[in-house]
């Protein structure tokens, strides 16, 4: 066994495209390194959301303690500041019992908040922006960044109007948004990404949201709506949130729902590449490589 003082500061990253099988490869490696599990997922965070959001299972995490899902009620909202705050001491937590944090997920920005040590602008709320922005269409306000801020529009969920609408408000306060600060990072990181050919995840996702429908994603979001959840509010949260509070407002039928799913979430995931892209640091297996994953992490952990 390797000397607990040698891993104190060190930090593995599992990243990539949703639908890649991140979460059963994470949880395998904790297994073999003595690890515990943070989670870096925008809305694994809240409360309910679990099958639309893939979230993982009790019994799929196979005794492995995970952090940082279902912290937050889904009428609230949650923040990157409040993300790096809660990683933070989740990671503190791991470390201080001698074990190796390794941080899961597909949300870019929460991954580079917290690893790469990154302070995010703080732009408090335009109320009169705001409400000027609310009288727009989707359609337009997405138009409106991809004219003040083409970078942003390559990554931003175009369907997503509270994410629209926030970044069009920094885009007033800063000319565009701004790349986060970065700042001394205390981790010394090994960034594993796992990606899929085009075809095969095209083919895993329609599996997957098949699959998701059968075992009750429909019902999860009708559960949400009678707990209070806004039918503004559940577009928000996007993809299967999005597309299903749809249906269930009769915009749209089952297929016509099934079918614009499947592609939202190819164009999901092509996002999340093309931010994951900027950085060549991360070293990129196939869901098939674990014993290469494997032994790449133990040599990172005990040099």
């Amino acid at each position: 066994m390797q000397d607990r003082t040698a891993m104190q500061h060190k930090l593995i990253v599992i990243l990539g495209p949703t639908a890649t099988g991140k979460s059963d490869i994470s949880v395998r490696l904790a297994k073999d390194v003595n690890g515990e599990i943070i989670s870096a997922d925008s809305r694994q965070v809240y409360r309910g959301m679990d099958i639309g959001t893939g979230k993982v299972t009790k019994r799929e995490m196979r005794g492995i303690r995970h952090f940082l899902l279902d912290v937050a009620s889904p009428k609230s909202q949650y923040s990157v500041a409040r993300y790096i705050r809660d990683a933070q001491k989740a990671s503190k937590s791991i470390l201080r019992r001698g074990l190796v944090p390794i941080v899961v997920g597909g949300t870019g920005l929460y991954i580079d908040a917290f690893t790469r040590g990154l302070s995010i602008p703080e732009v408090p709320p335009n109320k009169k922006l705001r409400l000027k922005l609310e009288k727009l269409s989707t359609e337009k306000l997405f138009e409106l960044i991809r004219k003040k801020d083409p970078y942003r529009a390559k990554t931003i969920d175009r369907h997503n109007r509270r994410r629209l609408i926030r970044a069009l408000e920094i885009i007033e306060t800063h000319g565009k948004v701004p790349k986060p600060r970065k700042q001394k990072n205390k981790f010394d990181t090994l960034y594993i990404g796992i990606t899929l050919p085009k075809e095969k995840l095209a083919s895993k996702i329609n599996k997957r949201l098949l699959m998701r429908m059968k075992i009750g994603m429909i019902a999860e979001v009708k559960k949400l709506r009678s707990q209070g959840i806004s039918w503004k509010k559940l577009e928000s949260f996007g993809l299967e949130y999005r597309n299903i509070a749809l249906y269930l407002q009769k915009k749209v039928t089952k297929k016509e729902m099934v079918e614009c799913l499947q592609k939202d979430i190819e164009h999901y995931a092509k996002r999340q590449m093309t931010w994951f892209k900027r950085h060549p640091d991360i070293l990129w297996f196939s869901p098939s490589e674990f014993s290469k994953i494997k032994k790449i992490s133990k040599k990172f952990l005990e040099r």
